[in-house]
Parts: C-alpha cells; sequence; structure tokens
C-alpha cells in the first residue's frame, strides 16, 4: 500500500515515546512495532522520541533513578540505531539529579541524541533547569517539555508545570528553542496560548488525546502556523485528527508543511532529519563544543 492516511509529504512526529525490556512489561516490543506499524500507515517520516526511565517499573516515572534514566536513553539509542531516519531521540534527563542529567546529555548527544526531554520531575521555572538549559544552547538542542495547561492543583507523584511556569524559563533562555507539550493533554489550552504569545522560542506540540472543536483554531491565532508542531504522543489516532482538521479549518499548503515538518526541521540540530528535502535534510557539522569536564 503506497497511499498514507495523512497524505504525502515528509510528517515529523515531534512527541513519541517507546517502551524498552526494562519498563516491566512481557509484550513491550509489540506497543513498539504497533506504534511503527501505524506511523508507516499514516505517512510518518521520523518519530521524535523518549522513553521515561522504566516508567515506574523499578523508579518513579516522572522522578527516575540516574540508573534508569540511563537504561531508557540506551535503550532509544538503541532503537534509533535500529530504525535509521525513522527514529530519533531525546535524551530523558531527571533534573533534581543536575550532575547525572548534564553528563547523561553529553553522553547521549555524543550517540546520536538531538534533544531534550523533561518530564514533571521539577517545576518548569525552577532554576534547577538552568544549568540543563544553558547546556541546550550551547549544544542546539530543543527542549521537549512536560506541561499540563493551567495547573489548578498538585498532582500527586508529579511536580507539573503550566505554560506560565514554562514561559518564564523560555524568558530566562532566549537561545534554546522549547517545545511545549501536549495542547491536548489536559487543562486550559486557551490559557497557554495567551502565556506564550510573546516568546518566539516557545512552540506548542499538537499531541495529547483532546482534540476540542476551536482548539485549532485558536492555537493558530495565538501563535500562528510557524510555532506549532505535529505530534501525538501516545494516542496517535487523535494526532491524525488534528492533522485532518487543521486541513479542513483551511490551514494555507505553505502553513501545512510548516506544522509537518519544516518547523521541526527548523529547531532540531543540523542533519537531523536526512531524508527531507534539500536544504533540510542536509548533513551539516553540528556548531557545538566538546564536552565539558564537569565536577
Amino acid at each position: 500500500m503506497t497511499d498514507t492516511l495523512a497524505g504525502p509529504g515528509p510528517l515529523i512526529d515531534v512527541h513519541a515515546h517507546f517502551l524498552h525490556a526494562g519498563t516491566g512489561r512481557r509484550d513491550w516490543e509489540a506497543p513498539n512495532r504497533a506504534r511503527l506499524r501505524a506511523g508507516d500507515r499514516i505517512g510518518i517520516t521520523t518519530h521524535v522520541a523518549s522513553t521515561l526511565g522504566t516508567w515506574g517499573f523499578t523508579s518513579p516515572t516522572y522522578f527516575p533513578s540516574p540508573r534508569d534514566a540511563s537504561a531508557g536513553n540506551d535503550a532509544m539509542l538503541e532503537l534509533q540505531q535500529r530504525e535509521g531516519t525513522k527514529v530519533r531521540i531525546y535524551v530523558a534527563v531527571n533534573p533534581n539529579e543536575t550532575k547525572h542529567a548534564l553528563a547523561e546529555i553529553d553522553r547521549c548527544v555524543a550517540r546520536g541524541a538531538v534533544g531534550i526531554k523533561l518530564a514533571a520531575s521539577r517545576r518548569a521555572d525552577d532554576p534547577l533547569l538552568d544549568p540543563i538549559c544553558e547546556l541546550a544552547a550551547e549544544r542546539g538542542l530543543p527542549i521537549l517539555h512536560h506541561i499540563w495547561q493551567h495547573r489548578r492543583h498538585e498532582w500527586g507523584g508529579q511536580e507539573a508545570s503550566d505554560g506560565v511556569e514554562l514561559g518564564r524559563l523560555a524568558a530566562r533562555h532566549p537561545r534554546v528553542q522549547f517545545i511545549l507539550a501536549h495542547i491536548g493533554g489536559g487543562g486550559d489550552y486557551a490559557h497557554t496560548f495567551t502565556a506564550v504569545h510573546d516568546l518566539p522560542n516557545v512552540h506548542l506540540d499538537l499531541s495529547g488525546s483532546g482534540v476540542d472543536r476551536m482548539m485549532l483554531d485558536d492555537a493558530l491565532a495565538g501563535v500562528g502556523p510557524q510555532r506549532l508542531l505535529w505530534g501525538c504522543d501516545v494516542t496517535m489516532e487523535t494526532g491524525l485528527a488534528k492533522l485532518r482538521a487543521l486541513d479542513i479549518i483551511g490551514v494555507t499548503a505553505d502553513g501545512m508543511t510548516d506544522i509537518r515538518w519544516r518547523n521541526a526541521a527548523r529547531i532540531f540540530p543540523n542533519g537531523t532529519f536526512p531524508v527531507l528535502p534539500a536544504p533540510w535534510g542536509e548533513k551539516v557539522v553540528a556548531k557545538s563544543s566538546p564536552a565539558r569536564a564537569r565536577a
């Protein structure tokens, strides 16, 4: 079958997840295979993905131990090597473990990681995230940050952030490109659009299970098509639904290209997506410093 559900042209999923043997599920390989099959059917060119330690099996999902964080990243690096251009990875770190987080970013970038994933491990505007952002700026790496839209109270087992808090972090680090996760992931997404409207280094990913009427219209009005990134997170069918809805509400062909892949190509390091049309797919040596020795 040559036709894909998303139609012709490149399509980058900036928010994907995979499992590995250390997550405690006997069938961990089946969801991974299913995601790749679904990606082929939809027409996904590249899944940019992470795993959060052991997904809570041997340390908390949002507070993984250094050992579990590294094990998850190793599994993702192996998947990236095995799948070639189909998978690119974020190095997922726990910012409460600063020394390990910085060393892990260096280690995984040296092996091919193209971004950083921060989950609900520390409030986004906490100064503890500053060293990670400084390293991201040095390496030219985007940061995908887990967001609960308009957080109204605390949630057990996590230190969730909303768009206002990520906005404060982005304002402190204007050289870093931030991906605000899943506008369809719960809460008041309209609050988010207002919070980040004036922050050009904050990009919204469209993933999440919510597909509310006017969600995409308001996102376009709030930040414009050049700051929207297509993604699925866990529910790939809702990612496809949003892609089709964008076409129905009248996004221009150029705007659709931005959302489908061109915005991602702009914010990830050069050479991340070699299968894209030139000049985006050209392999260029990244302008990054050698890994620094850290105490």
